[in-house]
């Protein structure tokens, strides 16, 4: 791609998200039921394009935990991918909603209104579901999306690409949404061109390695909403349930262990009596427990005293490389493990080495439990739930665009709240400036705050 065709394709999101944002609510959920409709027609198709790159993936000797995330087909992963398109679809409209309704003077009104950010270029890493919730997030938030997705999944994006634009197009007569409101690019070169377009593009969205968000991060002038790593980690309080303990650290890490969103560390107070039989149950689940030293010892001695040590117990217990293994993402069955004294101290740990992505603890203490909501500095902190809760779809988002770790703008699961900013209307009758204090006037403003909810523009 040249930078003019970059230009042009970042103009043409423009134009359609000028277009887009002026669309009712119902004409923008419209083309997603269709949307839906079309991809689910098309299943057979998508599941064959989709073999073609787990054939290629398994070739080239990829991951498996990027395997894992290539295939649309496991599980009911396809079918929570279109409940997605729908989800979204019947969501309330997030376009035009008054945050605030100031009265600054008779018949002259200051409105704080939602409003989309513009033009978003997400860049995403095998997944193919992606454009799917991507597709219906920009369009629902009345966005344009300029979408990029990895090579691994290319037969199955390419796929997915030529439903959606089909759709688009047979539909724009009747729902207005114009074709240009969701671009497809493929390669590294398309994407480096249109970083260069900041003063089209509003927003990119990297869902993908540390390395490419970074890389995307050094090199663009555009905001950047995302996540790099997802190190997250559960810790056990010595007031913990043991129950809890167990069902909670097995599903943090074994339910998906390829997400942004599994556990990949466990803190334990060793007050807690029951430690060791949460370590057990872990590896019963076949997790290898990466642990320190200290962890080792005083496990390996409580199983020994009790005629429980086994050579499978033994074979899942590797040392913790402690320069490394608290800062990493695993994503496998892999899990590193270390004391701690106290709520505090676990506090301390996590904040120093975690992603600012998602935190737990296990406790039946409040107070403890309260000192570790107020005290982690991460986008998620839950208390007694496993941290694979941190997901658009689980938090009704519909879906979600992203995570983001960020502090400015939105924050966590990034669904459609998080794809409008505002703006600020006055409407007014004929009001200049001139006329008040501070403009050489003599007229004071009434600055009367009404209830916004109840404002229908």
């Amino acid at each position: 791609m040249t930078m003019s065709a970059a230009y042009e394709i970042a103009k043409n999101a423009r134009r359609a998200g000028n277009t887009l944002k002026t669309l009712s609510n119902e004409s923008r959920s419209a083309i997603l039921y269709k949307i839906h409709d079309s991809l689910k027609a098309h299943k057979d198709a998508i599941k064959a394009a989709n073999e073609k790159d787990l054939e290629a993936a398994a070739a080239s000797g990829l991951s498996s935990a990027l395997t894992k995330r290539l295939n649309l087909f496991q599980g009911d992963k396809f079918d929570t991918m279109l409940q997605g398109i729908t989800d979204v679809a019947d969501l309330e409209d997030p376009v035009g909603k008054v945050r605030l309704a100031r009265e600054l003077d008779d018949d002259l009104m200051l409105y704080q209104v939602t409003a989309p950010v513009g033009v978003l270029l997400v860049i995403f890493e095998s997944r193919p579901e992606v454009i799917a919730n991507i597709t219906a997030l920009c369009i629902k938030s009345g966005n344009a999306g300029i979408l990029k997705g990895g090579k691994e999944s290319v037969n199955t994006f390419r796929e997915m690409a030529s439903v959606i634009n089909e759709t688009i197009a047979a539909n724009e007569s009747t729902t207005g949404v114009p074709v240009g409101a969701v671009q497809l690019i493929e390669t590294r070169q398309d994407v480096s061109d249109l970083l260069d377009q900041d003063e089209m593009i509003d927003l990119v969205v990297p869902r993908g390695s540390n390395a490419l968000v970074r890389n995307i991060k050094n090199n663009t002038k555009i905001p950047v909403l995302g996540h790099a790593d997802g190190i997250c980690s559960v810790y056990v309080d010595e007031f913990a349930d043991l129950t809890k303990a167990k069902r909670i650290s097995v599903d943090a890490k074994t339910n998906y262990p390829a997400g942004c969103n599994a556990m990949e560390t466990l803190l334990l107070n060793p007050r807690f009596g029951h430690w060791a039989d949460v370590l057990t149950n872990m590896i019963a689940n076949g997790v290898t427990l990466h642990t320190t030293a200290e962890v080792k010892k005083e496990y390996l001695a409580a199983l020994e005293a009790t005629g429980a040590l086994t050579d499978d117990i033994k074979a899942h217990i590797v040392d913790a490389n402690e320069a490394e293994d608290f800062d990493k993402e695993f994503l496998s069955l892999d899990c590193a493990v270390k004391f701690v004294s106290n709520t505090q101290a676990a506090i301390l740990h996590i904040n120093e080495h975690s992603s600012r992505h998602t935190d737990s603890i296990i406790t039946e203490d409040k107070a403890n439990a309260e000192q570790f909501l107020r005290g982690i500095d991460s986008a998620g902190v839950y208390w007694n739930a496993s941290t694979r809760f941190a997901d658009g779809f689980r938090y009704g988002f519909g879906t979600e665009v992203g995570i983001s770790t960020s502090k400015i703008h939105a924050r966590g699961p990034v669904g459609l709240d998080g794809l409008v900013t505002y703006q600020y209307q006055i409407r007014g009758n004929g009001n200049i400036a001139a006329d008040y204090l501070g403009a050489g006037g003599n007229r004071a403003f009434v600055h009367k705050d009404l209830d916004a909810s109840k404002v229908v523009l």
